[in-house]
């Protein structure tokens, strides 16, 4: 696999260990490359969530579930294709006086449907905890793991506005990092690899939490997958090295 696969072809050939290896979750999220965001032809593409629409239940509602996959990462993921035409159209007519404005719109929808995409894998429906390599890590870049959720947690609950918190691989340093991302794409790292993604834009919480991102933080950590986030590093480890 190459850097490019990296962004095409989802990381979740291990994903059999997550929630047992029978159980139909672990063969859907092995087996429907959620992180395959772009068809042959280069269209973005949103793939089918790897689970039911109540799988993460009483945490996550089906109902928030249903309107976040289908109207904002589906919505995000029409208008890229929207702006990377536009994008096209300026290019082949040589009329580059609307290019900027479509370039920025095109760094909001796709890291939206790239955060998203990565969101969906990052949760389960039982508790989980870092271990391997990847807790090794925690505990030598954030001291420990309890540090680590107190400084993840904080960091998504204080977003200015709408956005994301981050945990990151950065592969300049060889170590992990927090990121606290306003919209989709602002505040960023430079290289930075998203292993663990905490969605706190108001349509992620707002149906059965109301305005209480805090508590949603909260419930999230009793559902989010780990193990992806470890499989996620490994990939990171060895397409940076």
């Amino acid at each position: 696999m190459d850097r490019k696969d990296f962004l095409k072809v989802g990381v979740l050939t291990s994903a059999a260990t997550i929630v047992g290896g029978n159980t139909a979750f672990a063969q859907n999220l092995a087996s429907n490359n959620i992180d395959k965001l772009v068809d042959g032809n280069g269209k973005f593409v949103q793939q089918p969530l790897p689970y039911t629409e109540n799988f993460l239940e009483p945490y996550m509602d089906s109902e928030t579930l249903h309107l976040h996959y289908t109207y904002h990462h589906g919505g995000a993921t029409k208008a890229a294709n929207t702006d990377l035409q536009k994008i096209k159209e300026a290019m082949d007519s040589n009329n580059l006086e609307t290019v900027d404005y479509w370039t920025k719109k095109l760094s909001h929808h796709l890291s939206s449907h790239i955060l998203h995409s990565i969101f969906w894998t990052n949760l389960t429906n039982k508790k989980t905890a870092p271990k391997g390599e990847l807790l090794k890590r925690i505990e030598k870049d954030f001291g420990s793991y309890d540090k680590l959720k107190s400084y993840l947690a904080h960091i998504s609950k204080s977003v200015d506005g709408n956005g994301w918190g981050i945990l990151g691989y950065q592969p300049y340093t060889d170590k992990l990092t927090i990121m606290q991302c306003e919209n989709h794409e602002k505040l960023t790292q430079w290289g930075v690899i998203p292993l663990l993604v905490i969605d706190v834009w108001e349509h992620s919480y707002y149906l059965k939490y109301k305005n209480k991102r805090g508590d949603f933080v909260d419930a999230l950590f009793n559902i989010i997958n780990w193990d992806n986030a470890a499989q996620r590093l490994e990939n990171a480890i060895k397409l940076t090295r």
